[in-house]
């Protein structure tokens, strides 16, 4: 028997054994399912097999490389939103532009400082005036070795320094943003110091040359920093080649890139938006009205002016830069027109608030609806009013001048001359191009059988004529003169 207790001591070990493997391995599992999401790699040599959890850092990159606009405020937007909902660690922008409009860059910068991401600035070589507010904006900032920043003094577009009330909110604005970044307070022997991680009196001097900052810059110059000069005022945190060092400096050995791509719409929109396209477009609009006042009816023009204005709208209504209330404001005014043309006599109430309104929508939908809601107005609210508005206005002299060149001018050029017919054709050979009766009203009067913008029709003698007005608009019932016969057409003057 004693053989047989051998044998069942020895069947009860082995099963024993197994039975501490078994929980020895369960206890493993559960520690590394608890550990999971906590560490990147996971290894225990104790386990029958190794399990390894690499996560890569998600960077996401975009360039700012041309002027600062609607463009540019369009792709930030767009660029950080698909960050944030791809779920990316980092952003970082690549830049390199000699600045731009205020109001875009400002409304980028307010974008930056509320990202839920880390947002990181490349400075590629340039980031003056408004890039320099952008960059500022971000939570750090690395530069090639050639790179500038600064020189945000704001300027109109012949280059000359806009009044001080203007200079006042950037100043303002450059200040907060570099305090918007924090600061430490240090106490001392009784004495409190407060020291920023970037000196908000150094961003306010790249506005001001009045500001002075002891060590730095001296009253008179308005500052821009080199690389070096950046990084030793804190305003770069390292100085480096290329985004690959920008990595290894962050210590992040496993990244997976991604890329803002603009799609072929976002193409579209941001060409259409851009503000020199808008300022044709409200030419082309303007200039069309103002041509189909001058002849009767509906025509290309006035399809011409729809069409440039579906151009104009559409863009910015996607954007949510143009509400349904500033389009409809628009609508009004063209209608307006519309009655003054056809349903009211002569030129008053109807067309000049149509006028007014379609300018007035021209300009408002210009203007990011922010300056409405979150703005207090003032300050650059009322500077982005003007401009909206300065540009509306140089937009359609230039449209109405266009005009008046294109009905005295191209019809008559040579790349339109062959539409003509060119050969004679004498009366004595029996070829009558027009009724020669109208040659003799030359001196006779009569009243305005429509109203002549400058076109219309007149009443002589009882018999009703095509007629022109040889100077302004003839109200519908005055009296007329007819004073010339040209080319089958008479011309007539109120009397």
């Amino acid at each position: 028997m004693p053989w047989m207790l051998h044998v069942a001591i020895r069947i009860n070990y082995g099963h024993m054994k197994k039975i501490i493997t078994t929980l020895l391995f369960a206890v493993n599992i559960a520690i590394v399912s608890a550990q999971i999401g906590l560490t990147d790699t996971i290894v225990n040599d104790t386990m029958p097999f190794k399990i390894e959890i690499e996560k890569k850092t998600v960077i996401y990159t975009f360039e700012i490389r041309e002027n600062i606009a609607a463009p540019v405020w369009r792709t930030t937007q767009q660029a950080l939103e698909e960050a944030e909902e791809m779920g990316a660690d980092l952003v970082l922008i690549d830049m390199n532009t000699y600045g731009g409009e205020v109001s875009a860059a400002d409304s980028i910068r307010t974008r930056i400082l509320n990202s839920k991401i880390p947002v990181y600035c490349f400075i590629n070589d340039n980031a003056a005036s408004a890039g320099a507010l952008i960059s500022i904006a971000c939570d750090s900032i690395y530069m090639k070795p050639s790179a500038k920043i600064g020189a945000a003094t704001v300027v109109n577009q012949t280059g000359e320094q806009v009044p001080d009330k203007y200079q006042s909110y950037m100043r303002a604005t450059m200040r907060a943003t570099a305090e918007s970044h924090g600061r430490d307070t240090i106490i001392a022997n009784g004495d409190t110091t407060i020291s920023w991680k970037r000196d908000p009196q150094i961003a306010e001097s790249m506005v001001d040359p009045r500001i002075v900052v002891f060590g730095v810059v001296d009253s008179g110059r308005v500052l821009t920093f080199t690389a070096s000069e950046a990084k030793a005022n804190n305003y770069c945190e390292a100085i480096m080649d290329s985004r690959k060092e920008i990595f290894e400096r962050l210590e992040i050995e496993e990244y997976e890139l991604k890329q803002y791509r603009a799609s072929g719409i976002d193409k579209i929109i941001g060409f259409l938006i851009n503000p020199m396209i808008s300022s044709v477009l409200i030419m082309v609009i303007v200039g069309g009205i103002y041509f189909e006042l001058q002849s009767p009816g509906i025509g290309f023009p006035l399809g011409a002016a729809i069409f440039a204005a579906m151009l104009y709208f559409a863009p910015l209504y996607i954007e949510g830069m143009a509400e349904y209330w500033e389009l409809m404001i628009f609508i009004i005014g063209l209608i307006l027109i519309i009655i003054e043309l056809f349903a009211i006599p002569g030129f008053g109430v109807a067309g000049i608030a149509g006028i007014i309104a379609i300018i007035t929508g021209l300009a408002l939908s210009l203007i990011d609806n922010v300056v409405f809601e979150e703005r207090e107005f003032t300050g650059e609210g009322i500077n982005l009013l003007m401009k909206s508005f300065g540009l509306v206005f140089v937009s359609t002299f230039l449209g109405i001048a266009g005009s008046l060149w294109a009905a005295n001018k191209l019809l008559t050029s040579h790349a339109f001359s062959n539409l003509a017919l060119n050969t004679e054709q004498p009366i004595s050979e029996g070829y009558i191009g027009v009724d020669l009766e109208q040659s003799t009203l030359i001196g006779e009067e009569g009243t305005a059988h429509t109203v002549l913008r400058p076109s219309g029709k007149v009443s002589i003698k009882d018999k009703v004529y095509d007629a022109k007005a040889e100077y302004g608009f003839i109200d519908k019932g005055e009296t007329i003169k007819v004073i010339r016969y040209e080319t089958g057409q008479i011309y007539v003057s109120k009397i």
